[in-house]
């Protein structure tokens, strides 16, 4: 009888006792093997939900080639820039929750799409529904939104065209919908600006095959756009945190529980079955139990500098491009700017990010 064990001579990261019990949460090891390099000579592109936005400024400030394709006018101060949707990501678009906004995006760059119902209105001030954060205080008319929209999408175009690799954090798999065209917005009409309507808008709430089916139309677009050139590298991420609030008519907690493991299952699949795609495992660093929730705020959201250092401490050991100095440098504390409403936590939170979804708190009875 053969007494060995298929568990027999594996790693320690293999178990959970010294993988996880008897291992430093904010210095593990094991839990990520990059499949390709970045060079200084990358081209970056960053997009996805709030959490996204701590990676696009870690990777600025640790000499990354991070794309900006609409930068903040000159005269605008650089403590504006969040707050008008400038310096976030590699263009103007706002907080990408879903992958089903990512793909709308993309198809509508590339002329494949045109979204209805873009145009919504507070206080006889007009707002892009599909980035409605980015004029916290609107545009004089909708004409002006139309214009401002035609000339962000060319940028989105031209950065999907020359991005040698795509950093996208998923955030939702819960989205608000307009019911006639299947426009998806980032946050529901009459939170931001709009009015709801439900014989017009409608909730959704993506499964497995949802999200892997816009995602593969996603590669589609991409694809067609590039005309023939390589395809980019993508590296997929999961953001760790929670909801603010669900229209599913589940607890939070398990409408959170569910977005999370749909999004960690689909983005781990994608990694294993394609070459050109990683997954880095962000939401599993900040969760980790023997963390015992110290990456976490008071409010159980927010991700403490602690906790964003120690995703990006990972990172960086892994692609590292400092060889003069160490792998990551923890940035100096920031102001946190006035609080305007929320996404993945309060609005402009730590670290001062810009989010929409956290806006729905101010609903809670």
């Amino acid at each position: 009888m053969n007494d060995r064990s298929p568990y027999q001579n594996l790693p320690g990261t293999a178990f959970w006792r010294s993988a996880v019990v008897d291992s430093s949460p904010a210095e593990m090891t094991g839990i990520y093997s990059k499949k390709f390099d970045i060079s200084s000579d990358t081209k970056i592109a960053t997009a996805g939900s709030c959490f996204a936005q701590h990676i696009t400024r870690h990777l600025k400030r640790n000499g990354y080639n991070v794309l900006d394709l609409e930068p903040a006018p000159a005269w605008l101060p650089p403590t504006l820039h969040n707050k008008y949707g400038f310096s976030v990501y590699s263009a103007r678009y706002g907080n990408i929750y879903t992958v089903h906004q990512l793909l709308q995006l993309a198809k509508e760059a590339n002329e494949e799409f045109e979204p209805a119902d873009i145009c919504w209105e507070r206080d006889e001030r007009f707002f892009d529904a599909l980035r409605p954060a980015i004029e916290p205080d609107g545009l004089e008319t909708s004409d002006e939104v139309r214009f401002h929209r035609k000339y962000h999408v060319e940028k989105v175009y031209e950065m999907l065209y020359s991005m040698d690799l795509l950093i996208f954090t998923l955030g939702l798999t819960e989205a608000w919908i307009h019911r006639k065209s299947g426009t998806v917005y980032p946050t529901a009409p009459g939170v931001l600006a709009g009015a709801f309507d439900d014989a017009e808008y409608a909730f959704v709430n993506y499964g497995f095959s949802a999200v892997q089916q816009a995602f593969d139309e996603f590669i589609g677009v991409l694809g067609r756009i590039r005309a023939g050139r390589p395809s980019p590298k993508i590296l997929l991420t999961v953001s760790p945190v929670p909801l603010t609030a669900t229209a599913s008519g589940r607890h939070v907690l398990q409408a959170t529980t569910y977005s999370k493991a749909v999004l960690t299952a689909f983005a781990r699949e994608a990694a294993t079955e394609q070459q050109h795609i990683d997954y880095f495992p962000s939401y599993e660093i900040i969760t980790n139990q023997a963390a015992r929730g110290t990456f976490f705020e008071e409010n159980l959201r927010s991700i403490k500098s602690e906790g964003v250092g120690a995703v990006m401490k990972i990172f960086f050991q892994s692609h590292n491009l400092r060889k003069d100095s160490t792998p990551y440098e923890r940035p100096a504390a920031e102001p946190i700017s006035a609080a305007r409403g929320s996404g993945e936590r309060n609005a402009t939170s730590d670290d001062g990010l810009e989010c929409e979804e956290a806006i729905l708190e101010a609903f809670a009875k």
